[in-house]
């Protein structure tokens, strides 16, 4: 190589130093005082590519006045600065070229300070300046995986990714990018751009930049893909990174005007730059798990996308606006929000805290409201899985795309998601009914056990709540005991709560439970009743996260059956492995229900209600008339509701609820040791309750659970509260949520205590 160098270039008593690279073989080339760069590349295709790039980079020494800061092409003795040649023997030739050596100091190298942001946005804007008027026909053919405008090139390397945790982010950001960029392609700005401004291809002295190398991926693209792109490498390990890009896009503007459209799709194009360059690192590990160049920064990709969900895009694009001096979007304030709601609904359709929040969007265990603030999501449990995750979503739009229609055709989804479905219950629960909700599967429930039965009363537990049809109510002391509600059926029976904590029985090594049990069985004895049904849930949450005391149910069950009624267990809260032990609720209990209620998980949000039953009592209600649910179990429903059992799989979010749950409980209980308000945590998985108290008395302190609840509220974590004193709080988050969640939880429980006892 020395003697070619001396041929072709006229470089003599060269030193030549290998450098690493990604797709082509650089080498540091040191001839008498000056450096080189001098470059060979496998492909031979990429000679049309070279030249072009060749072309604009002598197009950009024309246009500066500072020729260090862009690498000069030089010329062989024939006057060729790319060309053909054979480097060694018995190698093909291949392309080559030799370019200036740049001076400076990588970004990657030295401690940024906010000035080193601010000089990058003036090095992008002058060089995206000089390249607005630049055209190349060859480049606007060029398509590549790492062009923002082609990111969906990546979408097959996903699969490489091996944590499905990590998977469904990339692919959240996927989707997220169709919906929020795509529709935007014929309307932003295009120019050609460096598009690989990162911290090895920027260079800085005195702290500024002052240079930028490796033109290798020129794209003509969406002109705000250039700061995208260089942000994204910028803000990695940058604990405020919203801030450091307003500087950035500041000085950037100040040069060339942004436009307000651009800097709002910017969140979205930093995510997909991370998002391309994690399914590259992913796919080149697959082929070459020993090239390590390619995944060199990864790790700071990934802790960056971790942040990057964790902020509501309306913050980002409200603080880029503002960066740039634009006027951010008006949002009525959530008073008018409400006022608005309750001019075409009735106010007796309740809102959550003293001042309710507007949201506008949501993603796994985070909701955003429209003023740019995210919470966390410690008490949403309808999105089971998580909000919008990209398999739910993906499923209910391959199959809306494809055919939904009413359950009286025949379509594959129906039985091929009840066999799933069945998969997860005894054998003998083997027959199952779709429904719209779990109200209405609590209301099917209840004619299933009636028909069977040929008998009419039932028997419900102290504060359980079963739905908000007729009959849920009818079985629900929740709503008819209230004081506003209808007040007990002559055909309902009532069983006392069997709560260790605040009953009267408190041993709960199964004798509490077999005496509550004994006391009902008693009080049905009494009163000759004769039951059709007993309907509970295995924690009675509108009671306070009450978990059933142990045997209760093991002792209650064959009583109710000895005199020919049937056992119902409402899972509609607490199934699907939520309780992380059990993936049913009444699996705690060791017994098998005869009718089982499904609903608000079932399909993450998507409205959808279940009734699990036998043979022999789905043939009793098959003897009348017959039953139809439009929408019960139509294909989208099935379709979503199954991927929610395949993401329960590949993400093991029962286990996951399970060892959270566990050290959400420890940090609880370790809290309770120092708050004597704190008078009870129960529950298990991430279905947990903390009863409040006054310590003096012993007694519900409502207004200290409110405080608590309200306190979270302000710092952006969503709990709730609830019991018969509205002294418990709730938390019941998806399953998704992680012990560092649960962590930030209670550490602002105990802020919210320290404050209220100051």
């Amino acid at each position: 190589m020395v003697d070619f160098l001396r041929q072709q270039y006229g470089l003599s008593s060269a030193r030549i130093k290998r450098l690493v690279g990604y797709d082509n073989v650089n080498y540091l080339v040191t001839a008498g005082n000056k450096k080189y760069i001098f470059k060979t590349y496998d492909d031979a295709e990429m000679l049309p590519w070279l030249e072009m790039e060749t072309r604009m980079l002598c197009y950009l020494q024309e246009q500066t006045e500072s020729p260090q800061q862009y690498p000069a092409p030089i010329a062989n003795h024939k006057g060729d600065y790319v060309f053909l040649a054979i480097i060694e023997e018995g190698k093909t030739a291949q392309p080559v070229r030799l370019l200036s050596f740049v001076d400076g100091e990588f970004l990657g190298d030295i401690r940024w300070t906010d000035d080193t942001y601010a000089s990058l946005g003036e090095f992008l804007a002058r060089m995206d300046l000089s390249l607005l008027s630049y055209k190349d026909i060859t480049l606007k053919a060029k398509q590549s995986p790492w062009d923002l405008q082609y990111l969906h090139l990546n979408k097959s390397f996903i699969h490489h990714i091996p944590q499905p945790e990590k998977r469904k982010l990339v692919t959240y950001f996927f989707q997220q990018f169709e919906e929020q960029v795509r529709p935007h392609f014929d309307t932003l700005r295009q120019s050609i751009i460096h598009n690989d401004a990162n911290e090895w291809n920027v260079l800085s002295k005195n702290g500024s930049v002052n240079a930028i190398i490796d033109f290798g991926d020129l794209a003509y693209t969406f002109l705000i893909n250039e700061l995208a792109v260089s942000l994204t490498y910028m803000l990695m390990g940058q604990d405020q990174p919203l801030e450091k890009a307003a500087i950035t896009l500041n000085h950037y503007h100040q040069i060339l005007p942004l436009k307000a459209l651009e800097v709002d799709l910017l969140y979205y194009l930093i995510a997909g730059r991370l998002c391309t360059s994690l399914c590259q690192s992913a796919y080149s590990r697959a082929k070459d798990p020993t090239n390590t160049y390619a995944s060199s920064s990864e790790e700071g990709a990934w802790a960056l996308l971790d942040k990057w969900f964790t902020i509501n895009p309306t913050q980002a694009s409200n603080t880029f606006r503002e960066a740039i001096g634009v006027a951010t979007k008006e949002v009525p304030a959530s008073d008018e929000a409400l006022a608005y709601r309750n001019e075409h609904l009735s106010s007796i359709l309740s809102v959550s805290y003293k001042k309710p929040i507007y949201m506008e969007r949501a993603a796994f265990q985070y909701m955003y409201d429209r003023y740019g603030n995210t919470y966390l999501d410690a008490y949403n449990n309808i999105p089971h899985v998580g909000h919008m995750h990209p398999k739910v979503v993906e499923a209910g739009q391959r199959q809306m795309a494809q055919l939904n229609t009413n359950t009286r055709y025949l379509y594959d989804e129906l039985p091929k998601y009840a066999e799933k479905l069945l998969s997860y219950f005894p054998k003998k629960l083997n027959k199952v009914f779709f429904v719209n909700s779990g109200s209405a599967a609590s209301d099917l429930a209840m004619r299933l056990a009636t028909t069977h039965t040929q008998k009419e009363q039932l028997l419900v537990m102290e504060h359980g709540y079963h739905g908000n049809t007729q009959k849920g109510i009818d079985i629900s002391h929740y709503k008819f005991g209230n004081s506003k509600g209808q007040g007990q059926r002559p055909h309902i029976l009532k069983a006392t709560i069997p709560d260790t904590y605040n009953g009267p029985y408190q041993n709960n090594d199964g004798t509490a439970g077999k005496q509550y049990a004994e006391d009902v069985i008693r009080m049905l004895q009494d009163q000759n009743a004769d039951i059709a049904a007993f309907i509970t849930e295995p924690v009675v949450g509108c009671g306070g996260q009450v978990p059933l005391a142990k045997d209760y149910l093991k002792t209650l069950y064959p009583y109710i059956r000895s005199q020919g009624g049937v056992c119902i267990s409402d899972e509609v809260q607490t199934g699907f492995g939520r309780l992380g032990e059990v993936f049913w609720g009444y699996e705690a209990q060791e017994v098998t229900p005869d009718i089982v209620i499904l609903g608000k998980p079932i399909a993450n949000g998507h409205p959808m209600g279940a009734v699990v039953t036998t043979t022999e009592i789905a043939a009793s209600f098959e003897q009348g008339v017959e039953f139809f649910s439009s929408f019960g179990g139509n294909p989208v429903s099935c379709a979503i509701a199954e991927s929610v059992l395949e993401v329960m799989e590949e993400e093991q979010l029962q286990e996951n609820a399970r060892l959270t749950g566990l050290h959400y409980t420890q940090q609880l209980k370790e809290l309770q040791q120092t708050y004597a308000c704190i008078g009870d945590v129960r529950g298990s998985g991430l279905f947990l309750g903390a009863e409040i108290i006054d310590p003096s008395t012993g007694k519900a302190d409502t207004e200290m659970a409110s405080y608590i609840k309200n306190y979270l509220r302000e710092k952006y974590i969503l709990i709730s509260t609830d019991g018969p004193y509205d002294n418990v709080i709730k938390s019941k988050p998806p399953l998704c949520f992680s012990k560092r969640d649960a962590e930030q939880t209670v550490e602002t429980i105990a802020e919210a205590l320290q404050k209220y006892y100051e």
